[in-house]
């Protein structure tokens, strides 16, 4: 679906992606107003269209996931409480030490499998100052990553998505999925986000990924919640005014491009059997469950990336021997093709 000129396969991130021709007539035609005075009626009707695919009350739109994440930790805790997150996630790897900045939190690290918590590990993750003299923080704020992007772009299963969420109840924690891919994660688990959703009490939603949008995710909860997110919202410097020529493309996204991640998945799932045969690499073929692929080389991650970079396709390198390529709308089946073959050439 490549609508651009370019002689490069970038296999970055699923950021990349360009707007589309038709996403572009959605946004030029946007009906625009003042969102921070809330009469933007384009980013209205984005966020009512989210909150009922999540089957949650509102929303709130926001520049990037990082922001989404930030505001839903500050929304959801006070300072000096921590959270819990598995290792590898997002927030705690990518997001610049947000949480400790902003939030005054601290942050109890569990070691899952694939990026993945379990209520086992939860348990004794979770700390209360209570009982303990005043030594611990409060343990009051879960948050999982759906898909897990260095699990391999993994998805929880529902029944471990409810067991996490019922077991960070019991401890009087409330739970949000930082969801910048929970579409790829519906579209593979052929579940619907509402149910997926079901016990959780915020989301993160990012537009800009496999959706395709150029900018943009959205922060869903309870309506009290998305209250105090929007007052944070403000105070972090996001809130944004005629933001509806953004939120067209997102909505345009949520309408056209959901179903079709699919194809990423196939052509991604394609791209690491065939990498798997080489014996120059090795891919973890039971983690490539949605869009990314992560590759071992013998070569290491610098040599490999100048490699394929001198043959017009990017990755990112994950480790000193890792490299990670993620599929996106732009990477057709003769990308795949061409990938694969240099792959196998500069092996030899």
């Amino acid at each position: 679906m490549r609508e651009y000129n370019s002689d490069r396969i970038d296999m970055r991130s699923d950021t990349v992606t360009q707007p589309t021709k038709a996403m572009l007539e959605a946004m030029m035609a946007a009906k625009v107003g003042d969102d921070v005075l809330q009469d933007d009626p384009t980013v209205k009707a984005l966020e009512a269209r989210i909150a009922e695919i999540c089957g949650m009350d509102s929303a709130l739109f926001v520049p990037s996931g990082t922001m989404s994440n930030a505001v839903a930790i500050r929304a959801h805790t006070s300072p000096g409480d921590e959270i819990v997150m598995e290792r590898t996630s997002h927030i705690y790897q990518y997001e610049g030490g947000g949480y400790a900045v902003m939030s005054g939190v601290s942050v109890a690290l569990v070691d899952g499998k694939k990026g993945q918590l379990t209520p086992e590990l939860l348990s004794k993750a979770i700390r209360k100052a209570e009982g303990s003299l005043g030594h611990y923080p409060d343990g009051t704020l879960v948050c999982v990553e759906n898909t897990a992007n260095r699990g391999g772009g993994t998805c929880y299963s529902q029944e471990n998505l409810d067991a996490v969420a019922k077991k960070a109840h019991e401890h009087g924690c409330k739970v949000h999925m930082d969801g910048a891919r929970i579409f790829n994660a519906s579209i593979k688990t052929n579940t619907p986000v509402s149910r997926m959703l079901k016990e959780f009490d915020s989301v993160s939603i990012c537009l800009s990924k496999g959706l395709g949008a150029p900018v943009g995710s959205l922060l869903v909860g309870s309506t009290d919640f998305i209250a105090k997110a929007s007052r944070w919202r403000k105070m972090f410097g996001g809130g944004m005014r005629q933001s509806g020529i953004l939120a067209a493309a997102g909505m345009y996204a949520l309408e056209n491009n959901i179903q079709r991640l699919s194809d990423d998945h196939s052509r991604a799932k394609r791209l690491a059997s065939a990498l798997n045969e080489m014996s120059e690499y090795t891919v973890d073929l039971n983690s490539v469950e949605t869009n990314m692929v992560y590759i071992d080389s013998k070569m290491g991650a610098k040599e490999l990336m100048a490699q394929l970079s001198n043959h017009g396709i990017d990755v990112l390198d994950v480790g000193p021997t890792a490299v990670r390529a993620v599929t996106h709308l732009h990477v057709t089946d003769e990308d795949i093709d061409q990938a694969i073959e240099v792959f196998r050439a500069i092996s030899a």
